[in-house]
């Protein structure tokens, strides 16, 4: 008798080519499943099919802005994963365009479909903040929920990992400024997790492991202040660089210069959003919505950040062998 095998589910990852979606792919293709991509440059996403078996990881086009290429990439798929976000506007990306209407798109064509849905969102996120991109974070959060009740949502606090765009991007600011700056003073908590982390918690959703219809609030082991995380980004990659405090006002200013530039390093609304802790909330350790729920232990900056930092040394003073560390 001949034995028939069952074909692996098909996953719609939406910004399955950025920096949390390549580790969301590899966590879904080693779990076996069919991934599709969809991401708005399919033609720059070849980078992610090298992550699982040949035929399994499938980049399409797709848009949240454009209702009927999400419902295209949904066509099919058991579970959808909602990674797209922007942190800066520009041209047609806005934040209400991308984090509400795109969300409720995602959310409409999952529930179409009978698909599971989780969705990302950031930690931070509230419908009272000053900064557009938290309150339009929480309208997608609304938007998910109101049309999927059962959906999983995440919100992370700041991602760490290769390619992130925080420590890396100081790290290479350090290779040549004799300075850093602290916007507020680097008092502001973060509570910075490991992207591997992150994505093993959506690949648990998807696998069906993770009760729906919550919040979930996702930190590494530490908080730390701004000024804490340049302190040991610094350590790391064995510089000394003079820690200079920016008040708000001046933050401000120059976010306002630099908020004009195409790919603007720093702009008023993250200013906003920096004014705001970025940690787990008490409310989420006591009902049980956190890493501790999911059954992970996150890992930490300690662990981590020399694995992929090392490259930012002085020249001479480092090896491929510290990236083992």
């Amino acid at each position: 008798m001949t034995e028939i095998l069952e074909t692996p589910k098909l996953i719609t990852v939406f910004g399955g080519s950025g920096f949390v979606g390549r580790h969301v792919v590899r966590a879904l293709a080693k779990r076996g499943y069919r991934i599709r991509v969809a991401c708005r440059r399919p033609d720059l996403a070849g980078h992610v099919q090298p992550l699982g078996n040949v035929g399994q990881i499938q980049p399409v086009q797709a848009n949240v802005r454009v209702r009927w290429s999400v419902d295209r990439a949904v066509e099919g798929a058991s579970h959808v994963v909602n990674l797209v976000a922007i942190l800066h506007e520009g041209g047609r990306q806005r934040f209400p365009t991308v984090h509400e209407f795109g969300a409720r798109a995602v959310a409409e064509a999952a529930r179409a479909q009978g698909a599971g849905l989780t969705h990302v969102s950031a930690l931070g996120a509230s419908a009272s903040s000053s900064s557009l991109y938290a309150r339009t974070k929480a309208a997608g959060e609304r938007a998910v929920l109101d049309t999927v009740p059962e959906a999983v949502v995440y919100r992370p606090s700041i991602i760490f990992g290769p390619e992130d765009a925080f420590y890396n991007r100081f790290a290479n600011m350090a290779r040549f400024s004799p300075f850093l700056p602290l916007i507020g003073g680097g008092t502001t908590r973060f509570q910075p997790v490991y992207v591997g982390d992150v994505a093993e918690a959506i690949a648990r959703s998807v696998d069906g492991a993770v009760k729906g219809g919550s919040i979930y609030e996702l930190g590494g082991p530490q908080v730390k202040t701004f000024r804490e995380c340049m302190e040991e980004m610094l350590e790391v990659i064995d510089r000394r660089r003079l820690l200079v405090s920016l008040p708000w006002w001046a933050a401000e200013l120059q976010a306002s210069l630099l908020g004009m530039l195409p790919n603007p390093p720093l702009t008023r609304d993250q200013v906003e959003l920096l004014k705001g802790d970025n940690v787990v909330s008490q409310e989420a350790q006591s009902d049980g919505r956190t890493f501790s729920a999911l059954g992970i232990q996150p890992e930490s900056t300690a662990a981590i950040l020399p694995t992929y930092l090392w490259g930012y040394r002085p020249a001479g003073q480092f090896t491929r062998m510290d990236s083992a560390a």
